[in-house]
């Protein structure tokens, strides 16, 4: 189903029923997956979306998050339990072609919507989705115009004022109010008294505003609850997904308010902060998949022979900087970190988990790419195809271009591991067919990637977005420096200096990255190819995911070499 273009209004949407009664969605919804949303009358008004699932009718309360007012960006924020969106429609649009559960409890999928039949009473916009009761009254044409700020936005009029003739009528407000808005004066005094006392741009305002309302009023409601129970979640760095659903790119990391004097307090930071969640439902992989899907292979490789490698690094550059907590970290994560930045908590000792996950990520990279080599059993330009198309890769993450260091490593290891090192015969073809890439990779990009490995490499800001940071986390994981003593004393020192520079440049390099992704709309299933969890379950099946890190690797490696051998026996 398309989406209408005027897609701020919900009475363009064919899904949307208005103010409808609990029983009149369930006589609407017949079959598994059918689904529509309706104004509730006992929340409020607020949307709810209905659903029929495994033979029952479930409710879903969809919670509104209001946001200061701030140019280029929502007025508001909708939310089931993961992520939020900058508008009702796209938050369905994204639920149904996802095909995603509205609840992880539940796992209701809404997949086919049941249209209204019966026309809109009135037109509901997305900033007002309450039905009260002075909205559904007539409003009365407006005959009183005042300058003041307090009187700008009344909607309704009183009918007990409307009986007065001669004196202005006093007004209340069918909205909610917020804190930071002028509070209403109780009494308007009458328009030539108020000409003579005030001018046009004075304002009746309170030394202090009224505190803010509850952001989501549902949640301290004092009626008993009817729907299903949510999970509201902070966006993680995973979940964050910039597409075409949600608030525009360039804002998506920055969803989150500013935090009150007030409301902040000390929290004890604790290990347990992680950027890498697993459990999404996959667009390319079944809930129970083999290791190596011949069709998924294919589908990936069709993936990355669609798009130039300037566009694939830009999508390794968005989940390399979500998996490190540098971009889409949200308030309740940095105080659990006790840092505004992954890249801090990488050198602290509650770090332990991110760095862990830092080095699976690489190694995962890694061997994901080696296979895009040696899982080619075809002829050896095929194969030579996938290695000039990992040279080039490579060359466009490295600083100056996208400076995803993070990625080159992984695509460098690739590159330097020993079963595709010892294909003489690929890369004879490549230097002969393929010259440039192969002296740009023995000229640039090996040089390049020993310095980064000994903490000598470019580490500036402004030509890298994502820093090199293998060399301190193997170092603060136990990795003892090889070499001789002094050179290792010296390779330690430069690696804890430029640590705590890489630290100290947190915010740099957040402004780096976010400048580099401005505008980027990445394309869903080749950023999902990309992450951890996805290439996990690729490399070794949702069984063998489960697996220790060790022993993944450990059994993978095995499986790289006979790949190897296979292709070139006598390399």
């Amino acid at each position: 189903m398309q989406v209408p273009q005027d897609k701020d209004d919900l009475a363009c949407q064919p899904w949307y029923h208005g103010q409808l009664s609990r029983q009149g969605a369930e006589a609407l919804l017949r079959q598994d997956g059918d689904f529509l949303v309706r104004a509730s009358e006992s929340q409020d008004g607020y949307p709810v979306i209905s659903c029929r699932w495994r033979g029952k009718t479930l409710h879903f309360e969809v919670f509104r998050v209001t946001l200061r007012p701030r140019p280029g960006r929502p007025p508001a924020l909708y939310q089931l339990e993961d992520e939020r969106f900058a508008s009702m429609s796209a938050l369905v649009h994204s639920y149904m072609t996802r095909r995603q559960p509205l609840s992880q409890a539940t796992g209701a999928v809404a997949s086919r919507p049941v249209s209204r039949q019966r026309p809109l009473t009135r037109s509901f916009s997305e900033n007002v989705l309450t039905d009260s009761l002075a909205a559904t009254r007539p409003l009365r044409p407006r005959k009183w115009s005042f300058s003041q700020p307090a009187n700008l936005d009344h909607s309704g009029r009183g009918e007990e004022d409307g009986a007065k003739a001669g004196a202005p009528p006093a007004f209340r407000s069918a909205l909610h109010r917020t804190g930071s808005e002028p509070t209403l004066l109780k009494a308007l005094p009458h328009l030539g008294t108020m000409a003579d006392s005030l001018r046009a741009s004075d304002g009746r305002l309170h030394m202090k505003a009224p505190s803010k309302p509850l952001r989501t009023p549902c949640l301290a409601s004092g009626h008993p609850s009817a729907y299903c129970e949510l999970l509201p979640r902070v966006p993680s760095a995973q979940r964050a997904t910039p597409s075409a659903s949600c608030p525009e790119p360039e804002a998506w990391w920055e969803v989150e308010e500013e935090e009150g004097e007030a409301d902040r307090c000390f929290v004890r930071p604790h290990s347990e902060v992680s950027f890498c969640i697993p459990g999404h439902p996959s667009r390319l992989l079944g809930p129970q998949n083999r290791p190596l899907d011949p069709t998924v292979l294919s589908t990936l490789r069709n993936l990355l022979v669609a798009h130039h490698p300037g566009s694939t690094a830009l999508h390794l550059l968005l989940v390399d900087c979500q998996a490190v907590g540098l971009l889409g970290v949200s308030k309740s994560q940095r105080r659990a970190m006790g840092v505004a930045s992954g890249l801090e908590l990488l050198t602290l000792p509650h770090g332990h988990r991110l760095r862990l996950e830092v080095l699976e990520r690489i190694e995962t990279l890694a061997l994901a790419g080696a296979l895009a080599v040696l899982g080619c059993p075809g002829h050896l330009e095929e194969r030579t195809a996938a290695l000039k198309g990992l040279v080039e890769l490579a060359l466009a993450l490295r600083p100056g271009a996208t400076g995803d260091l993070l990625g080159l490593a992984g695509v460098m290891g690739a590159l330097l591991m020993p079963q595709v090192s010892r294909l003489e015969s690929t890369w004879r073809h490549l230097r002969r067919n393929h010259t440039e890439a192969a002296l740009l990779f023995e000229q640039e990009l090996k040089p390049l990637m020993r310095a980064l490995d000994e903490s000598t490499g470019p580490c500036n800001p402004g030509e890298v977005a994502l820093p090199h940071v293998a060399p301190v986390v193997r170092l603060m994981e136990g990795e003892e420096t090889s070499g001789p003593l002094d050179e290792s004393c010296d390779r330690l020192l430069r690696t804890l200096l430029g640590a705590r520079q890489v630290a100290r440049d947190a915010p740099r390099f957040r402004r780096a990255a976010a400048q580099r992704l401005q505008g980027f709309r990445p394309n869903p299933e080749l950023r999902e190819a990309l992450t951890t969890s996805f290439l996990r379950r690729l490399l070794w099946g949702s069984k063998g995911a489960q697996d220790t890190t060790a022993h993944r690797l450990e059994k993978f490696q095995r499986v790289l070499s006979i790949l190897s051998q296979q292709l070139e026996p006598q390399g």
